[in-house]
């Protein structure tokens, strides 16, 4: 392999791992509250992307205005999953297991909800996101070519977008007093409730920022790949899921390293001649890595997670 083809390799990978850490941010911050996987944050994702396609196909807003609406838009969506497949199951004391397949049930209707609609504006079960989208005034639409490097304006986008909205969540988390609320909320939920803490707010609060983060990628993702359909989702699913295991369950930077992981596997296998195989050969390191270190890469026992 040349050196342009590695780095040409290297900027796909880096701009793949930023969208798939967004996305995985979204769990890690969800199971890190509640320890239980939301399942339904691959159909928040979805509804990212479609929002921002209304946004921009059929409302025609500025690019940066379709973003913060699918990203607050998703968030919404994500809120009302709390309300509507946690929160009923959490007052009842139900095992995880429960809450884990009611997500389950609240994505696959999130997804056929979305396929009525898709039918409805579009007559088909997929759409496109316009090619020519001007994302800021100074920012090229076309391919733009650095040392025998071909970069897509949008892969640099994705990137700076997603370093901002991965240093926004760390500071939350580890600066504020709504962060520290949360971590002891993920603690031990009734010890914060005797601290006079709202437990139900945290919750909503991070289902909201999760699903803005999916709802961010989501759009990301639509004008990175174009195509959109109420089963992308799937596509980044058992990858999130993968990134976080692999990083480290409820870790924000094991999440980040576990996605660019991922992300470089991928694009390295891919470059090798194995597209067909990407997927298997992230999913063998990660049994690979569940044997040696169960807990992850950065992951913490479970007793010390928060």
């Amino acid at each position: 392999m040349d050196l342009s083809t590695f780095l040409q390799q290297s900027t796909n990978a880096i701009s793949l791992g930023a969208l798939y850490a967004l996305f995985a941010l979204g769990y890690s911050l969800v199971f890190s509250i509640l320890g239980v996987l939301n399942l339904a944050h691959s159909a928040v994702f979805m509804w990212g992307a479609f929002f921002g396609l209304i946004a921009l196909d059929l409302w025609h807003l500025p690019p940066w205005i379709a973003f913060i609406f699918a990203a607050a838009a998703a968030g919404l969506v994500s809120v009302c999953l709390e309300y509507v497949a946690f929160r009923p199951l959490r007052k009842r004391n139900a095992a995880r297991m429960s809450q884990l397949i009611s997500s389950i049930g609240a994505a696959l209707l999130l997804v056929n909800i979305a396929q009525l609609i898709f039918n409805h504006i579009y007559n088909s079960s997929e759409a496109y996101y316009p090619r020519d989208i001007q994302l800021l005034p100074f920012i090229p639409v076309d391919t733009i070519k650095v040392a025998d490097v071909s970069i897509a304006p949008i892969r640099f986008v994705i990137l700076v977008i997603a370093l901002v909205m991965m240093v926004v969540l760390q500071y939350l988390v580890t600066r504020t007093q709504t962060g520290q609320k949360m971590r002891a909320v993920a603690f031990n939920q009734r010890t914060a409730a005797l601290l006079g803490i709202n437990v139900n707010q945290i919750y909503v609060f991070t289902f909201l920022v999760a699903g803005m983060l999916a709802g961010a990628a989501g759009m990301l993702y639509g004008m990175a790949f174009l195509n959109v359909t109420p089963f992308v989702g799937n596509n980044v699913s058992l990858i999130g899921l993968t990134a976080i295991v692999l990083g480290g369950m409820g870790s924000i930077q094991g999440a980040v390293l576990g996605s660019f992981i991922v992300a470089g596997l991928q694009i390295a296998s891919t470059a090798a001649g194995g597209s067909s195989y990407r997927d298997a050969i992230v999913f063998f390191l990660l049994f690979v890595v569940l044997i040696i270190r169960p807990q992850g890469l950065l992951g913490q026992p479970e007793q010390t997670r928060a």
